[in-house]
């Protein structure tokens, strides 16, 4: 009898995909860790280590990185995984033309003629510029490795579980990989089921229906463990946050951009919208990289009558404006989302909440909502800001763009002495921390939920479930 595990994610839709390099909700990110790694790896601590790659070696100035891959992996249909095919997953993750969303920032200084295969196990990645940091991006989980001859209608890597059934935005079921190089699966099936709906999510893992969720809603963390399963709590360095599109009225002007971040009461949501589980942010991402400096900068507070002057100098005295939100964020958005809305009368600004269904919020006008909230998973500063915060960013959600901010991002990824690149990274926080499109006021901590039946699974700092490990859920016996 085959033993099945099935987990019940958030959100999805008809653009689902099983992609490596373009996962965007989070049924996606579910699905292709499962299938696909990349060459390194962060731990349940988020500290870097080694995943496909035996050995990562960069030049001394960073501008030829070589990459050794484990003895003995194979893909799924059983074949050997070589350096052939890495040279051809690089040729695919940097696409110029079409990047994968983790390494766009790459893609524009790949030579990827001058590259090459040194032998069957090891690759040489030229760049045409240095990137001392090409090692923490290229453990992102968009970064899997795939063969030569990678078809996405029917995805081969090398992950603890293979393809079997994927419906996009309904299921997915995915077969244990016995040949893996790592810790094997201890079920024969995986299915991840999507769901839009938390109560019946939640209905599923307490009728035995699923054996783990993400993103419980946090009000049930602890009546959960009195009906049959245990919440996950993980301290993590995800965000929320609430985009305001610079480009676009009102919020092109900085003057609103800070009245909106001096309305928002960051204790009153993590105490309300979240129950607790998370810490007070200060609009600025990446709280586990060494380099971060939020908390060492003047933390903002509520302070509505210097908002007001701001809206009224700005010319803003009465603003009206839309908030687009969704279930499909995660757990809690919609309710922060909504307290926002209250928070905001106090300083005279009508908000106007607009909640869409997932694959409405993640479909064509993704990126283009001029006030919304997004989610983001753990990530270092310069990874990080590589994604959403240059005019190249593949999710750039704020269309905010600085030249002396994107300098100083372009220096700190070329520089390879930590204490000169530790200024450079700072002195950039420091822009976007003034100039910024975004509103971060709180750090979740991430809460999941598993059946008593199962175990295996621990906090981690990168992403939901264990960063969605499911090979490592062992069912309990008696």
């Amino acid at each position: 009898m085959n033993l099945q595990l099935v987990h019940a994610t958030t959100g999805g839709g008809l653009k689902d995909t099983l992609d490596p390099h373009f996962p965007v909700s989070y049924p996606d990110i579910a699905r292709v860790r499962q299938l696909f790694e990349p060459l390194m790896r962060f731990n349940s601590a988020f500290e870097i280590e080694n995943g496909l790659a035996e050995e990562v070696e960069p030049n001394a100035d960073a501008t030829e990185w070589t990459f050794r891959l484990r003895q003995g992996l194979l893909f799924h249909d059983g074949r050997p995984v070589r350096a052939a095919d890495l040279k051809a997953s690089m040729e695919r993750m940097l696409d110029p033309k079409n990047p994968a969303t983790q390494a766009s920032d790459i893609a524009g200084i790949a030579d990827l003629a001058g590259s090459k295969v040194l032998d069957d196990r090891t690759y040489r990645l030229k760049l045409t510029s240095p990137y001392a940091i090409l090692d923490a991006v290229m453990a992102g989980y968009a970064l899997g490795i795939v063969p030569q001859d990678f078809d996405v209608k029917h995805p081969i890597g090398t992950g603890p579980f293979k393809y079997d059934i994927f419906v996009p935005g309904q299921r997915s079921r995915f077969l244990k990989f016995d040949d893996y190089w790592d810790v094997k699966a201890s079920f024969d099936e995986l299915a991840i089921l999507n769901f839009s709906d938390d109560a019946a999510k939640v209905n599923a893992l307490l009728a035995g229906q699923v054996q783990s969720l993400d993103n419980l809603p946090t009000y049930l963390a602890g009546a959960i463990e009195s009906q049959g399963a245990k919440a996950l709590v993980s301290e993590t360095g995800g965000w929320v946050p609430f985009t305001m599109r610079v480009d676009a009225k009102p919020f092109s002007d900085n003057r609103v951009r800070q009245a909106m971040r001096l309305i928002v009461d960051r204790q009153q949501i993590i105490d309300q919208a979240f129950n607790g589980f998370g810490r007070v942010a200060n609009d600025l991402y990446g709280p586990f990289d060494p380099d971060y400096i939020g908390d060492e900068l003047p933390q903002r507070t509520p302070d509505v009558e210097q908002a007001r002057s701001l809206l009224k100098a700005a010319g803003y005295e009465n603003l009206q404006v839309e908030l687009v939100t969704s279930t499909g964020v995660g757990a809690g958005a919609v309710e922060a989302a909504s307290l926002f809305v209250q928070q905001a009368k106090k300083a005279g600004v009508d908000v106007r909440l607009n909640k869409v269904d997932g694959g409405i919020f993640f479909g064509d006008q993704y990126l283009s909502w001029v006030f919304a909230q997004d989610f983001w998973s753990t990530r270092l500063y310069l990874p990080q800001a590589a994604s959403c915060a240059l005019k190249s960013s593949p999710y750039n959600e704020t269309h905010f763009y600085d030249e002396k901010f994107a300098g100083l991002i372009r220096s700190a990824q070329r520089e390879v002495d930590p204490a000169r690149r530790r200024q450079l990274v700072q002195d950039a926080q420091r822009i976007e921390y003034e100039e910024g499109g975004y509103i971060v006021w709180g750090f979740q901590n991430q809460v999941d939920a598993y059946s008593e039946f199962v175990t295996g699974l621990e906090p981690a700092r990168e992403q939901p479930v264990s960063a969605f490990r499911f090979n490592r859920v062992r069912p309990v016996t008696s």
